[in-house]
């Protein structure tokens, strides 16, 4: 098992982990701390809130529950792209639709602050057929959020056009959160001046990122968030090890320095943007 990453010296100012999965355990990676323990850690670097995103009806469950237990966690729940033409495949239309209810159920909690991770997966689901419940899918959430007033959250691998074709067919939602933005410079344009945020993960220290960095770069302030994905997407200089909300201040920093701004600066204003997002934390 790989040694986890010790605590960084912690921002100056509180700062939101707006997206993490704190039930997952990487195998590949290593077991990463209890959601207790997480917690505890974040509190030691600065990140004194968290949201904890469902993919799934079991993992919503569990993170409305477990944001119902707490005053410093907020809960997301959806299905994940990605488990839609699972689920289809396993259990039918009946399972499928079941699960939609589920979930609208749970979004319907005071716990729950969002609907989401859900949107387009074209990098792990290529099938033409499972991404067209994909499209089914991602329209059922935006409904749902609008519905239930409820920010949404997207998950946009390799389906940038699709996914912005859908928002306006469908109408976007008051609140709107790109999670580990990986659009360019123009798509960053697009959401912020639409009144969407960006979220940026690790991904925006990597060595191949400098797309992803010109998108962080021309954003205004009030468009910014940040996030772990953790267990995923660790930043440098970690990359490789289990991620965990305490390695947020790696991300930042980073961030600072390439928007020329001070790390207290950009603290305050991820920290601003993530209660305008996901209301008050």
């Amino acid at each position: 098992m790989r040694e986890r990453p010790p605590v960084t010296a912690p921002l100056p100012r509180p700062v939101v982990d707006t997206h993490c999965h704190l039930d997952v355990v990487d195998r590949q990676l290593g077991d990463g701390p209890l959601p207790d323990d997480a917690l505890a850690l974040a509190r030691e670097a600065g990140i004194t809130r968290v949201v904890q995103v469902g993919c799934d009806v079991a993992s919503s469950t569990w993170a409305a529950d477990f944001a119902g237990a707490r005053d410093d966690v907020a809960a997301t729940v959806a299905l994940h792209p990605n488990e839609v033409p699972r689920i289809a495949q396993r259990e039918g239309r009946a399972g499928l639709d079941a699960a939609y209810a589920a979930i609208e159920t749970l979004a319907a909690r005071e716990s729950v602050r969002a609907v989401g991770e859900t949107g387009l997966d074209y990098y792990r689901t290529r099938d033409v057929d499972a991404q067209a419940l994909q499209h089914e899918s991602f329209r059922r959430h935006i409904d749902m959020a609008k519905r239930l007033d409820r920010t949404l959250v997207i998950h946009d691998r390799d389906a940038h056009d699709d996914i912005l074709s859908i928002l306006d067919e469908e109408g976007a939602p008051s609140r709107v959160v790109f999670h580990c933005f990986s659009g360019d410079a123009a798509m960053a344009r697009f959401c912020s001046d639409r009144g969407w945020w960006c979220s940026f993960a690790g991904v925006v220290t990597y060595k191949n990122a400098d797309g992803l960095r010109e998108a962080l770069r021309v954003l205004p302030r009030e468009a910014i968030l940040v996030e772990t994905d953790a267990p995923y997407l660790t930043p440098v200089p970690h990359r490789g090890a289990v991620n965990a909300s305490y390695l947020i201040p790696f991300t930042v920093r980073a961030m600072a320095e390439l928007r020329d701004e001070s790390v207290e600066q950009l603290c305050d204003d991820l920290w601003g943007n993530a209660q305008r997002a996901f209301g008050p934390l």
